[in-house]
């Protein structure tokens, strides 16, 4: 990869972690308890390491504020709107690979 100054970086950076956000939104269907039994991490993650970020920066941010930035919406009207019940087989799964907490 070409070297990038730091600014650019992080630029492309911030644009990459925008376009991870809309695919995410986008893409309600895919549960939470799924990106975690595939990926090891799930919005909630995205929405704790921004507020951890914030933090770290001295930037004012509630988790509630962070939610809503990560599920473009309340945390509490994505979950009514599009949550599901997991399934036994998404349950097991997650808890047999539990991954360590990332926030």
């Amino acid at each position: 990869m070409t070297a990038l100054d730091p600014a650019r970086q992080t630029e492309l950076e911030a644009a990459a972690f925008r376009r991870l956000l809309s695919h995410l939104r986008e893409r309600s269907d895919v549960q939470n308890i799924d990106l975690m039994n595939l990926a090891g991490f799930c919005r909630n993650c995205l929405s704790n390491w921004l507020e951890a970020a914030a933090g770290d920066r001295d930037v004012p941010m509630t988790r509630a504020e962070a939610r809503e930035h990560v599920y473009g919406m309340p945390y509490e009207d994505w979950k009514a709107a599009h949550q599901r019940e997991a399934t036994a087989t998404q349950q097991a799964e997650f808890e047999q690979g539990v991954p360590p907490r990332h926030d």
